[in-house]
């Protein structure tokens, strides 16, 4: 066998620069990149060298063959050739990866069954003896990469992928690799820091990744020190002396390393669930003397022991994925921003983030960009110098002296012209409407609605809370200019309103089909009670894509109320009922609200028991177009209130009301008792009334009656009509 191999490194995508500078530091030669790997050449004391010591490696791989195959057979026969009783016992176990296709082979399954069968073949003995199959725990791991019509024949060395350094048993919700974390530390120049004895502190730690990375580099620990068993523990080709030799060396550096006054090293982290599965990671680590976790929030972050500490903020924010998340995402980087400029000047700072446009609002420059990728998302890692000429914000102050104390009072970041205009309208409005909603003693109202077009937002108060709806862009806006117009609306919120960043949540509307508009879209089961007319509602801003509660349809409700007294009231389509509270509140004899979701029926019982009403107000599950046709009751008083789309059994599985509204009102007049009104209204923008209604029935649009100051800067809204039989 020869002294000297061929070695390929895998890595991560995007890391194969840094590998490359690494490996070369650990003796590869003629060492250079391909894509998500570096090839080169070593002797075996640097393949386990770089088996040991490799923070950015996926898998150092020990070439045994290349050759060129046009077919199958030509894979097996290349296979076939190597002697593998150099390599493997035929009583050893073995397992096989196989990557890439072409040549015949376009089923990765397939050509590792190649592979294993000619390995298998060569080693079979005269009695029968032949090696095992163990996918988990092989004596040898066999790799087999196909590109572009030449195979790679390798050994796995690893085993099991270098980034499982094997202290994380317990992670977070969404934790990166420790390699990548290794590669984000190394371009954040941690190195350089802890070299000077400089600090590190991660407002977001999570279970601690980035914390306990960085102490293995300060600490000059091989990142894989306490692994046990390697890819090479059973090879045949295998050097114990040698290895030993590394491995008594880099336990001797470790023991250095430690016994060195530990650097201060700490990590934040706000949900209280992570800290002990973080400081249970440290400690299997090791490192439980360099690194502390602590829980706390990111506004009281304050990472330095004394005024003079210097060194690295390092923080991953999380990514969104549910419903509402820009706001919170957006909130949380404008927090980021301002405690760095608060609590880390001097400091450098590196936020490595899926979401680069939240990372230009933390209202400072970065000097330094890296891509990467996490997985299939592809990231940046932003560097910045915390230093006031790096301030992006309302108002710099200039400063005599740059070690002075920033001042106390928070530094608001600067909005961008179009985010100052949206949040002068803001303000424009809530003068205007606020003395009205004062006035009428209305709590919840619409504050804005896509006043400006290129702002496709709806801003709606609850009380002290402000619900966002961004409407869907049309396809021929580019995406990243509405996001980036979305992000200067949500920037310019709290400002113009004076509401805190908690207080606002985001959801974005589309045109809901089916039984989409019945899905919860988070889960937190936070209800707040408001009034309206002398009556208490339950909203909820965040579960659900509506809130419970339709405010264009105010006076329509507080219309029913005036008018049910001592009549019996029906409400189709009935949500959440707040029509049928209000019919109760306004003396109604009885109710009967009718709807096709079990959710909205329970949220309905609750508004009424919240009112102390329960005992004659009849709560239906049900179509309702189905409901109306069984139903014989005759009722004096009649709300619908229909969506535009719903699934409905009788109506080929969903309810169109355009196309189905005729029978609707049809079926619904019939159960009107003689001098009863009947209310129809709906919000489809392109509704058009059957002529064959005014025919039959007496009807008056009552559409600009039903508006509130609110909503009349949006006529279209909804149209609403009065029925009476003629």
């Amino acid at each position: 066998m020869s002294d000297r191999y061929e070695i390929v490194l895998t890595c991560p995508k995007g890391l194969e620069g840094l590998l490359l500078e690494e490996a070369r530091g650990l003796g590869l030669e003629d060492a250079r990149e391909q894509t998500a790997a570096v090839r080169g050449h070593a002797e075996i004391e640097v393949a386990y060298r770089l088996c040991l010591w490799s923070r950015l490696a996926n898998r150092v791989l020990l070439v045994l063959s290349r050759f060129a195959m046009n077919n199958a057979d030509e894979l097996y026969d290349g296979v076939h050739a190597v002697d593998w009783r150099d390599h493997l016992e035929p009583s050893g176990s073995l397992a096989v990866e196989f990557s890439g296709n072409g040549s015949g082979i376009d089923n990765t399954h397939f050509g590792a069954l190649k592979v294993k069968d000619a390995i298998v073949d060569r080693l079979r003995t005269a009695g029968g003896e032949r090696p095992s199959i163990d996918k988990l725990n092989p004596d040898l791991r066999v790799h087999l990469r196909l590109d572009r019509g030449e195979a790679v024949l390798s050994l796995d060395l690893s085993g099991h992928s270098l980034h499982q350094r094997g202290y994380r048993l317990q992670q977070g919700a969404a934790p990166l690799k420790e390699n990548l974390a290794a590669a984000v530390l190394i371009r954040a120049g941690w190195p350089r820091i802890a070299a000077e004895g400089g600090a590190l502190a991660d407002p977001m730690c999570g279970v601690g990744t980035f914390l306990v990375e960085a102490a293995l580099m300060a600490a000059d620990i091989a990142p894989n020190l306490k692994r046990e068993r390697w890819g090479f523990s059973n090879w045949l080709g295998h050097v114990p002396a040698i290895w030993k030799k590394l491995h008594a060396e880099a336990e001797q550096r470790a023991a250095a390393g430690l016994a060195r006054p530990p650097l201060w090293i700490r990590g934040y982290e706000a949900d209280p669930r992570l800290i002990q599965p973080g400081r249970n990671n440290v400690e299997r680590a090791g490192l439980s003397d360099w690194v502390k976790i602590y829980q706390g929030e990111l506004g009281s972050f304050e990472p330095r022991p004394d005024q003079n500490q210097k060194g690295l903020v390092i923080s991953n924010p999380p990514y969104g994925e549910r419903l509402g998340d820009e706001a919170s995402l957006l909130y949380l980087y404008q927090n980021l921003g301002e405690r760095l400029r608060q609590a880390c000047l001097g400091w450098e700072a590196a936020v490595f983030t899926g979401a680069p446009e939240l990372g230009k609002r933390m209202g400072l420059r970065s000097h330094k960009q890296y891509a990467f990728w996490n997985g299939a998302l592809p990231c940046k890692l932003l560097l910045i110098k915390v230093q006031t000429e790096q301030f992006v914000t309302g108002e710099r102050r200039a400063r005599e002296d740059d070690q002075q104390p920033v001042s106390e009072a928070p530094q608001q970041a600067r909005l961008s012209e179009g985010g100052q205009m949206f949040a002068n309208r803001l303000q424009k409005n809530l003068k205007q409407l606020g003395k009205w909603a004062r006035r009428e003693g209305v709590e919840c109202y619409r504050l804005y609605d896509a006043d400006m077009p290129e702002y496709a937002v709806a801003v709606d108060l609850y009380r002290d809370y402000v619900h966002v709806q961004e409407y869907a862009a049309p396809r021929s806006i580019d995406p990243d200019k509405a996001q980036a117009r979305l992000l200067d609306a949500l920037a310019a919120i709290p400002q113009a309103l004076g509401v805190a960043q908690s207080r606002v949540v985001i959801k974005r509307r589309e045109r809901q089909t089916g039984t989409k508009q019945y899905q919860r879209q988070a889960a937190q089961g936070e209800f707040m009670e408001v009034n309206e007319g002398g009556v208490k509602l339950l909203v909820n801003l965040t579960d659900y894509l509506d809130t419970g509660l339709f405010l264009d349809h105010r006076p329509l409700r507080l219309r029913l109320q005036r008018e049910a007294a001592g009549k019996r009231f029906l409400n189709l389509f009935c949500y959440t009922a707040t029509a049928t509270v209000h019919a109760a509140k306004g003396g109604a004899r009885s109710t009967t609200s009718v709807d096709l979701s079990k959710t909205y029926l329970d949220w309905a019982r609750r508004n009424l028991a919240l009112n102390g009403f329960s005992d004659k107000h009849r709560l239906e599950q049900g179509d309702v177009m189905t409901w109306l046709a069984e139903d014989r009751g005759e009722y004096e008083l009649i709300f619908i209130d229909p969506p535009t789309f719903s699934n409905s059994k009788r109506m080929e599985g969903v309810f169109d009301v355009q196309r189905d509204h005729v029978e609707l009102l049809d079926l619904a007049m019939a159960r009107l008792a003689r001098g009863g009104v009947l209310y129809f209204s709906n919000n489809f923008r392109k509704f058009q009334l059957d002529e064959s209604l005014v025919a039959r029935y007496q009807v008056e649009e009552i559409s600009a009656q039903t508006l509130d100051p609110d909503f009349v800067r949006n006529p279209k809204i909804h149209r609403a009509w009065r029925f009476t039989a003629r």
